[in-house]
């Protein structure tokens, strides 16, 4: 059993079925790369996995703890939430808060909760640990800007960065609230070829780090570097599956052939 198990998830939208009965596990420190057509079901089942949707049916498990079920009320949902990070495509940075506060934000509200739940015995200690708190969240702050290489972006906007500036902010973004998985939506997919390679660098040095990541990108020989599990996705299942070599190179279904011989990559 792995770190993470997906099993027989479904998902629709109105009439049409979107996910059908998708399964899939992955082991702790490693990297799984979902690619596919636009429409086979990449980003819902993303989103399913970190409970950005519900799915229909199916159960998802973290480290033998069953997070979905089908029976989970909402409220429970939020918590488990917290168990994946997540990077959009499209940044989603506040725009009116500097580069630090959009990282810092999430762990100060988490602590400022802790706060509440905690009982005190005097003034002077809630005042100590809040002090402690927050000195604790500016230093995980100052160590994520400077792992993206933009420790000295703090004070900057994000419409004074660059798009890969920006995506590299959100990536120190999910990563504060120390999540147990990555989770990437086609993290270079607005950006111009010129800044990828930045943020693709970022991706790899967490790879190294021994990162549990879910990828769903578009750069095949991306995918093909970092990943040590491929799901190919086609029509909301999954097509086939295996490790990069097995995918690229030796491919088993007509419609992963079609797929990979209509990518832009060079293989």
């Amino acid at each position: 059993m792995g770190y993470l198990n997906v099993k027989n998830l479904e998902k629709s939208f109105t009439s049409e079925k979107i996910l059908k009965g998708i399964s899939f596990s992955l082991e702790k420190g490693k990297v799984v790369s979902i690619i596919g057509s636009s429409g086979s079901g990449k980003t819902t089942l993303l989103r399913c996995v970190n409970f950005l949707e519900r799915a229909d049916a199916g159960e998802i498990t973290l480290e033998g703890e069953m997070l979905f079920n089908g029976s989970q009320k909402e409220k429970d949902l939020t918590v488990k939430r917290l168990n994946f990070g997540l990077v959009f495509q499209s940044f989603n940075l506040f725009p009116h808060f500097t580069v630090e506060k959009n990282v810092k934000l999430s762990p100060y509200y988490k602590f400022r909760d802790e706060c509440k739940k905690r009982k005190f015995n005097s003034g002077a200690e809630k005042r100590e640990f809040i002090s402690a708190g927050k000195a604790a969240i500016d230093a995980e702050c100052d160590a994520l800007l400077s792992k993206v290489g933009l420790k000295e972006k703090a004070k900057a906007y994000p419409c004074e960065l660059s798009g890969g500036q920006q995506q590299r902010v959100a990536i120190a973004r999910a990563l504060a609230l120390k999540p147990k998985i990555l989770c990437f939506d086609e993290p270079t997919s607005a950006l111009d070829p010129e800044l990828t390679g930045e943020v693709l660098k970022v991706i790899k040095a967490l790879k190294e780090e021994g990162r549990t990541m879910i990828i769903v990108t578009h750069e095949m020989e991306f995918a093909r570097n970092v990943s040590d599990k491929i799901l190919f996705m086609a029509n909301g299942v999954i097509e086939e599956e295996g490790t990069p070599d097995e995918v690229f190179n030796n491919p088993r279904s007509e419609k992963l052939k079609n797929f990979l011989s209509k990518s832009s990559e060079n293989f």
